[in-house]
């Protein structure tokens, strides 16, 4: 037994004599102090160990120069070394540790850059965040018949220059900060945070669009003419803070929503501010919702869209006047500064109620869409309720073999598809109509108009789209921009601003004019 012992001991000690084992020291490149709980693997093998308090580690396996160590450790990149046959070794392992601006110790997580339909995309591997910017430029210039009775200037502006930053980050959550600078002048759009459960509703805080008009709501980058439909642009709800919620089940969308007061304009800011300081006024809120039915939301290739929408509103602070409500809008450009259509400030407002109906269809390159609009402002002492509303049809096609897309998280078209490698040429046609004129018993004469439009769009890849179009406006007598515009010749062939003292046949007073304009826009 005691030949057994002696025998064991020789051995231990030559392996331990012949270096038969691999040891060393692991640091980190931070602060190059010793690392505790790095786990070190022979590659391919189940030999392992793990450092101690000063970094120190030992194998049991003979130096040779084919060797390979695995080593890991949560705060440090992993790290494959070859040995080259040394026994023992002084290795710096890379920390992955970061810290922000306030050292803090912060979470990391590989990203991957990728382009996607013309937009960069930043996303990590396990697809739990995701980051991308979202720039567009829309480069507008029109040019305007010039026998008219209000001369009108052609010109050229940006008529958008849009900067998004946008994340989806946690499984679920997504976040947008949208500004826009055109022609200088800075303007908050998006910001707001949404979270959507696995059931698909949808939660959103911030300031964002309201859910009320399908044209309204459509991005700017997808319109198919240069300027929405004056109704919608005199009617629809644009953006305001507060609180909404979607929700689809097969073929039925629900959009629901709070909202207060803008914060887009400087000036609208102001007001508000001031009727707070000053007057001490409650901001005014809105309830907003929309229902929408898609009877072939699953097919691809062909849908219907039916919607009604509804708004109760208070008048907000943003006004100049508290109490007020205006409706107004440039006569489908931004270029022609006038305001033709105008009720003016309205007073003794005590609420309005807005109601919409919606309709479109499209089957491959084909689409109609139409919406007619209502509105009622009703009034305090006793006035009348102003009684106002319009409404829009239009078609489109796409030239050379594209199809449209339909959205039906959102309720919406989005980005068309393109026929050919080269792109696709689209055709369309709208009218549309808006009466300021109230109703009844209204005592509110804001003006009429109307306008034929002929739109020809290319769209050559992803990110840039071109846009023609011909519009024809015509005005009635009331449409004198607040009396500020000459609307027709009195019994003396003098120009007039007054409706009453017009000498022309019903129909034939009022402005009109034709209007050529052109958009190039790029989006990435």
């Amino acid at each position: 037994m005691q030949k057994i012992i002696l025998l064991f001991l020789f051995i231990a000690s030559g392996l331990h004599l012949t270096g038969q084992e691999i040891s060393g020291t692991v640091r980190s490149s931070a602060d190059l102090r010793a690392v505790q709980g790095v786990e070190v693997r022979v590659k391919n093998t189940d030999i392992k160990a793990t450092t101690d308090r000063k970094g120190a580690f030992a194998l049991a396996v003979k130096p040779d120069e084919n060797v390979v160590l695995l080593l890991s450790h949560p705060e440090h990149d992993p790290l494959e070394l070859k040995t080259g046959g040394k026994s023992r070794l002084e290795i710096t392992m890379q920390s992955n540790v970061r810290y922000n601006q306030y050292m803090v110790k912060v979470n990391r997580n590989p990203l991957f850059a990728e382009e996607r339909n013309g937009i960069l995309v930043f996303e990590s591997t396990k697809s739990d965040y995701r980051f991308w910017f979202d720039f567009r430029v829309q480069a507008d210039g029109a040019m305007f018949s010039k026998k008219v009775m209000n001369p009108i200037g052609d010109g050229t502006s940006i008529r958008r220059a849009r900067f998004a930053a946008k994340v989806e980050f946690g499984r679920g959550w997504y976040g947008e900060l949208d500004l826009d600078f055109s022609n200088s002048e800075l303007e908050l759009k998006d910001a707001y945070l949404q979270y959507t459960f696995n059931n698909g509703l949808e939660l959103k805080a911030g300031n964002f669009k309201e859910g009320f008009s399908m044209e309204s709501t459509t991005t700017s980058r997808y319109l198919t003419f240069i300027e929405r439909p004056m109704t919608v642009s005199a009617f629809a709800p644009s953006r305001h803070i507060g609180f909404a919620a979607t929700y689809g089940i097969g073929p039925v969308l629900g959009i629901g929503g709070i909202h207060f007061q803008s914060v887009g304009d400087v000036e609208e800011r102001m007001f508000s501010e001031n009727n707070n300081k000053d007057l001490g006024v409650d901001e005014g809120v809105s309830y907003t919702g929309k229902l929408v039915f898609m009877p072939f939301h699953k097919d691809p290739y062909q849908g219907l869209h039916i919607g009604l929408a509804a708004s109760y509103r208070t008048p907000k602070t943003d006004a100049e006047v508290p109490g007020t409500m205006r409706y107004s809008t440039r006569s489908n450009t931004s270029i022609n500064r006038k305001k033709y259509v105008d009720t003016d400030l309205i007073g003794n407002v005590d609420h309005s109620v807005l109601r919409g109906f919606e309709f479109a269809a499209y089957r491959r390159n084909l689409r109609i869409q139409a919406e007619y609009i209502m509105n009622d402002v009703h009034r305090k002492n006793n006035l009348p309720t102003e009684k106002f509303d319009g409404w829009y049809a239009m078609g489109s096609a796409l030239l050379f073999g594209g199809k449209y897309n339909y959205n039906t998280t959102e309720g919406e078209f989005t980005q068309v598809g393109r026929g050919k490698k080269w792109g696709d040429v689209e055709l369309a046609f709208r009218y549309d109509y808006l009466n300021m004129n109230s109703r009844g018993d209204g005592t509110i004469l804001g003006g009429a108009g109307e306008a034929y439009s002929t739109g020809i769009n290319f769209y050559p890849n992803n990110n840039v789209k071109i846009m023609l179009n011909y519009a024809w406006l015509n005005h009635d007598r009331y449409a004198n921009g607040k009396g500020k515009l000459f609307v027709g010749k009195d019994a003396n062939g003098n120009l007039t601003k007054d409706p009453k003292l017009v000498a022309d046949a019903k129909g034939k007073a009022g402005e009109d004019f034709h209007m050529i304009s052109l958009r190039l826009e790029v989006d990435f």
